[in-house]
């Protein structure tokens, strides 16, 4: 059956479930991947650690999952980020702090590996030049890798005898077959995007067709906004969900 790849859901609730709605619209859902990044930015840590961990989830650790804890400072942080991160930090669980804590730096599940940034660094490196695709590839034990992190969607194939990688942007619906070259995948962000579409991001992983599709969803943004104001989060975190950047 097939997977959900979700990465930088960012605490965004209302994100995540339309993703969940929308891929278990298309049929049954075996499992759900996690490039990093479950909780920081948004106003519903808790009920969106509940969601997926629900779920069959495999997950690895996003600087932010880091940060709510604290097995990482905030010093590297821009300042309203750190303020989330501290915001997030004080309204976990025990349990959910110790969940994070437990998230690998990676994982690997069948042919993919899975990170949030890159083999390289696989916490704090943005994975957006020929040179970073490189340096993952080198890395790279499986055909495919799965990353995070830049909030991005893509994926990039490898060219022969060490050519320059083939970065590649999707649009809602793009589908990649699988078993020609190895690939790094982006499925860019649920609960945050940059690439100014404001839609949650997200790719479904059927392993018998051997596809990965890239979907786009509607969800209701104002309702997160609304949230992150009376949770006090900084209007930047707020205003940027509107515009998709």
């Amino acid at each position: 059956m097939p997977t959900v790849i979700a990465g930088d859901v960012h605490s965004n609730l209302e994100a995540l479930r339309a993703v969940l709605a929308h891929a278990e619209a298309l049929g049954p859902v075996d499992a759900v991947w996690c490039p990093g990044d479950i909780v920081g930015y948004g106003p519903d840590p808790s009920a969106v650690l509940g969601e997926l961990r629900a779920r069959r989830l495999t997950a690895v650790a996003g600087n932010h999952d880091l940060a709510a804890c604290g097995r990482m400072d905030t010093d590297d942080f821009n300042a309203a980020a750190a303020r989330a991160a501290e915001w997030t930090a004080a309204r976990l669980s025990f349990a959910e702090v110790d969940f994070l804590h437990s998230l690998p730096m990676t994982a690997v599940r069948g042919d993919f590996t899975i990170v949030h940034g890159s083999l390289r660094e696989p916490v704090w490196e943005y994975l957006l030049s020929d040179e970073d695709a490189l340096a993952q590839f080198e890395r790279q034990a499986t055909p495919y890798s799965i990353v995070g992190h830049s909030h991005l969607p893509f994926w990039i194939e490898e060219e022969p005898a060490g050519g320059t990688p083939r970065f590649r942007g999707p649009n809602d619906g793009t589908r990649v077959e699988l078993g020609k070259r190895r690939l790094i995948i982006n499925p860019g962000s649920v609960g945050q995007p940059r690439d100014a579409d404001p839609r949650a991001s997200y790719v479904l992983y059927d392993d018998q067709a051997a596809t990965l599709t890239w979907h786009r969803v509607e969800y209701d943004v104002e309702e997160t906004q609304r949230k992150m104001r009376l949770a006090g989060l900084d209007a930047w975190l707020i205003e940027r969900l509107s515009a998709g950047l």
